[in-house]
């Protein structure tokens, strides 16, 4: 589509370039295709990990720009707005609120809620369709002042927000708060996996425990439990002991909306045995019996 339309820019989800990174590794295809015209790469919809981004800079050699925003808010929390000149990249975060987002709060307070200091701008949701209670409730009244964004994360010295996850991917592991994204970010490191998933699953002792799935790219032949057994010890080593990542499940695809997103929260369900309904934007119901399957043999539910 970029060579045959002359496209500038694209704009599309982490996860397509996750699923060209799994069929063709070295982006062999790229040269088959005029791609001279091809200025930038806009990402959005779900959490872009530094490795998907690096890959996708180093194969198609342009700006590959990650932003931050909802449906809610109508506009971007934070981006990289190219038209005003870009600002430096750190993987894994967009650069400081754009012109109308207002001021990013003051770096260094560790990881956490990420919120947004009320008013909101215009253009932001002011309401839900006839339940202005449940708006109120939803966004606006764990933390009085503020709009909930669901997110969790953290800010940097010099104003760069990193988004690592859902609020409720955020896992208790024996009293220790710890982001299912961290985790990922270091699963997605290794060289055979493609793309990954990291779900809080319920465990007796500690509370919850966190449980890995792992996509490999094509033509990787080697033996699961060897993968898994380096990302586990890639975890213990850059996040700790105290992430208690011991599991982890070698899969052919993971759950997904048609917009791209993992369906982690109906996986973390079928994982504690949980009751869960079909989610009406998923793209292939199949890929949850896969899971459920996987789950199976790893002896969840318990």
């Amino acid at each position: 589509m970029i060579a045959e339309h002359g496209v500038k820019a694209l704009f599309t989800a982490p996860t397509a370039f996750r699923a060209i990174k799994k069929e063709d590794p070295g982006c062999a295809l790229r040269a088959k295709y005029d791609l001279s015209g091809f200025e930038t790469l806009f990402l959005a919809g779900e959490r872009a990990d530094p490795d998907t981004v690096k890959w996708a800079e180093t194969h198609l050699g342009v700006p590959v720009i990650d932003h931050w925003w909802q449906t809610e808010t109508g506009w971007p929390i934070a981006a990289n707005c190219v038209g005003l000149g870009r600002a430096p990249v750190k993987h894994g975060s967009p650069p400081p609120a754009p012109p109308g987002a207002g001021r990013r709060g003051a770096g260094g307070a560790g990881r956490g809620a990420l919120v947004a200091r009320l008013p909101m701008p215009p253009g932001c949701a002011p309401t839900l369709w006839n339940a202005d209670a449940r708006f109120s409730e939803a966004y606006l009244t764990e933390f009085p002042g503020h709009y909930a964004t669901a997110d969790a994360g953290y800010i940097d010295e010099d104003g760069y927000v990193f988004v690592m996850a859902r609020t409720d991917d955020i896992i208790n592991v024996a009293g220790h708060r710890l982001s299912t994204g961290a985790m990922e970010e270091v699963l997605a490191e290794h060289p055979d996996v493609a793309e990954c998933a990291v779900i809080g699953v319920a465990d007796a002792l500690k509370g919850q425990i966190p449980f890995g799935f792992l996509v490999l790219k094509d033509g990787v032949e080697r033996d699961s439990g060897d993968i898994v057994g380096e990302v586990v010890g890639m975890v213990r080593g850059r996040i700790g002991p105290v992430a208690a990542f011991k599991s982890a499940s070698v899969v052919g695809r993971l759950p997904k909306t048609r917009s791209g997103k993992i369906l982690r929260g109906t996986m973390r369900k079928i994982a504690d045995g949980e009751a869960w309904n079909m989610p009406a934007t998923i793209e292939d119901p199949a890929a949850l019996d896969e899971i459920a399957a996987s789950l199976g043999d790893a002896g969840y539910p318990s």
